[in-house]
Order: C-alpha cells, then structure tokens, then sequence
C-alpha cells in the first residue's frame, strides 16, 4: 500500500490546502481593475485562483515530487499513471469571491487507482475544515460527520448549482428542479459545488445535485459522501462499479441512499416521458 502513514499525510494536505487558503485572504473583497479575467462566458478566474493555485502546486513539488497533479487553471502539471493524482481547486466559488460573498473554498482529493483515497475541502473565511481519509471516516472541525438518514425526498433539504456554463442541459435541469422542488422540502444553491458535498456529508444536506461538473470540483466531497455510505451516480446514467465515473461525465447525484434512489427515480420517469 503505497499510503503507509495516513494521518500523516492527510495532515499534509490540510496543510498544504491552508497554503492555498493563505493566497486568497488578502484579495477578499479587495480585487482591484484586472484582478479579474474572463476565461468563458461566466466562467471568471482572479489573482486569486492563480495565487493559491501556484502555492499549492509549489508545495506538492516540494514534498511529493513524484505525484501527478491536475489542477482547474493549470490542467495537468505532471501525470505519473503509478501515483497519486492531486486532484485541485484552488477557489471552488469563484462567482461568490468576485462578488464578495463570503462562501467558497480550496479543494484538494487525492486519486489512486480509480478511487477517492483522501480529500481536503476548506472554506478560508468560515474557517471550516472537512477532510477524509479512506476507511477512517470524515471530519468536520475535528468532529465526525455522518449523513442524514432520510429515506425519501420527503421533508429532504437539498442543494444543486445551475448549469451555468452548459445551458444544453438547462432545459432538462429546471425540468429535474421542478419535479423535485415539489417532492423536497427545500433546495439550495449557493455557489460553491465543494461546499455543497462537504455540507452533504456533514449531514446538513440530504443530496446534491448538478450537470457539468469538473474533476476538481468534485474529488474530495464525492470521496467523503462514499466514506460515509453514500451514493454517488452518474444523473444520467446508471449506478456504475467505476467510482471515477462521475469525474469523467460531471452529471452528479449524490447523497443519503433513499434520497439519491427516490431522486434517480424521479429523473429516469422523465426521461420516460420524453
């Protein structure tokens, strides 16, 4: 097993992450003219993104020069196929921070061998620090967390995120909105797709929803969520033995079982329907 000392290096990802968090505290609500660069349509990244990317990425080739890392504004920096794969965003919530709205966050998991062995989500400003290491449970500030129980969308407090950067699937996404607005008793969106998955296996969270989603978004919170027992499928597809599945489509449900079924149930009537 190439992860000899676990603690140990779950350690060093939290404080790598925090690294990261350290280049993104002082450009909060003070980004000046040209801070910001379009690289899509709504899709931003700032001196901040940038910052804390280049920390993190500096410090992985210090420590763990071996490991490949791929990373949302850089891509792959290095791909070893027989090591880990540091699986980075440096500011999960970019829309949120270029705004001034304190809810974001540095996310960090750790691939191998097609499966989610570590994961880092932290939010700089709140402070909070979620963090899993496989087979050993997942932590929030240090206490363990577990997800809601809940069998059904029936009374379920969820979160999604729009697809704002696919409107392809915006038709078929309020269609899926729709059907579960009415069956749950609310929905949330605030932004930050890691948050969304750490809050979910905090148990804040009954499951999460959304289309298009990159690797980095999704690596550290899809890995605490199975930790924990929870179900993470492909929205459109079928629940696949390949635990990476969802990081090669970016079409994810994920959370407690009976919400995640009931859900899955729901979006294959209306594809029934088409």
């Amino acid at each position: 097993m190439l992860f000899h000392h676990r603690s140990d290096f779950l350690d060093e990802i939290i404080e790598i992450a925090k690294l990261g968090a350290d280049q993104i505290r002082p450009h909060f609500r003070s980004l000046a003219q040209g801070d910001v660069t379009e690289k899509a349509r709504n899709d931003h990244v700032t001196v901040a993104d940038r910052a804390s990317e280049q920390a993190i990425i500096e410090a992985i080739g210090r420590r763990f020069p071996e490991h490949s890392i791929l990373a949302e504004e850089g891509g792959w920096e290095k791909q070893s196929p027989d090591q880990p794969t540091w699986i980075i965003d440096p500011l999960d919530g970019t829309t949120n921070f270029v705004h001034g709205i304190a809810h974001f966050a540095v996310s960090i998991g750790i691939l191998y061998e097609k499966e989610i062995h570590f994961g880092v989500i932290y939010d700089p400003i709140k402070e909070d620090l979620f963090s899993f290491s496989r087979g050993e449970g997942v932590s929030w500030n240090g206490n363990s967390c577990a997800l809601n129980p809940r069998p059904s969308l029936r009374g379920s407090l969820l979160a999604t995120g729009f697809p704002f950067k696919a409107h392809e699937h915006l038709d078929e996404f309020l269609q899926i909105f729709r059907e579960t607005f009415l069956r749950a008793k609310a929905i949330r969106r605030t932004g930050s797709a890691a948050l969304d998955l750490a809050y979910t296996a905090a148990g804040i969270y009954d499951g999460f929803f959304e289309f298009s989603l990159a690797p980095w978004d999704l690596a550290a919170g899809i890995g605490m969520i199975r930790e924990l027992g929870g179900l993470v499928i492909d929205m459109l597809g079928k629940e696949g033995e390949d635990p990476t599945l969802v990081l090669e489509t970016g079409n994810l449900l994920c959370g407690s079982p009976g919400v995640v079924r009931e859900l899955r149930a729901v979006i294959g009537d209306l594809h029934r329907k088409k």
